[in-house]
């Protein structure tokens, strides 16, 4: 079915929406932003914002839950599509590398706003995450048979935690290297760190 140029036009909006209150969540908190904030950042008046979201909380709500179902579906598709645990373990890696880098702000508003959640979305957030995480330890089973289901999320964790916040430490640095660079050095690190 054809989409309409309003369809689009609300959909585009609504994409602009959530970037930019990911930004200012970001930034400054979710307990400090305003929905005229978010407004203003977007071209529309707060009050505009409520055409697509019935609250801020319900729009941070939509910004966490949609990047969990992303996250969740994409390491799904990666494992699915790939031909052994060693090549699905450096897809993953490569997967996870890509969403920290293009979606730091993101990754910066759940380790801190999380709690602001609605109680539903939540729950939701955590158990898309859970089953993400599963996606990883049924790869790291395959790299590493002898170790427990409870070593391997350890393990996964625990590259998330390097993955996620390298982004964050780098803008920083005085001598920033470039994105590639940092992409590659993740890559490498993450990829010793699991096979170790």
């Amino acid at each position: 079915m054809a989409t309409t140029q309003r369809e689009r036009a609300k959909s585009d909006r609504r994409s602009t929406l959530l970037r930019e209150a990911s930004r200012l969540f970001a930034e400054r908190g979710f307990a400090s932003v305003t929905l005229e904030d978010i407004g203003a950042a977007c071209g529309v008046s707060g009050p505009a914002v409520y055409r697509h979201f019935a609250s801020k909380q319900a729009l941070l709500g939509a910004i966490l839950v949609e990047v969990s179902v992303r996250l969740r579906d994409g390491g799904v598709g990666v494992v699915d599509a790939a031909p052994d645990a060693a090549s699905a373990l450096d897809d993953l890696i490569r997967f996870h590398v890509a969403f920290a880098l293009d979606d730091a702000d993101v990754i910066r508003v759940q380790d801190r706003d999380l709690a602001a959640l609605a109680e539903a979305d939540r729950h939701r957030v955590r158990r898309l995450q859970r089953e993400y995480v599963e996606a990883w330890v049924g790869v790291l089973r395959g790299i590493h048979p002898s170790r427990s289901d409870a070593d391997l999320r350890v393990r996964a964790h625990a590259v998330f935690g390097l993955i996620n916040s390298t982004p964050h430490s780098v803008r920083g640095l005085r001598a920033a290297p470039g994105e590639d660079e940092v992409r590659a050095t993740l890559e490498q690190l993450a990829g010793a760190a699991l096979r170790a």
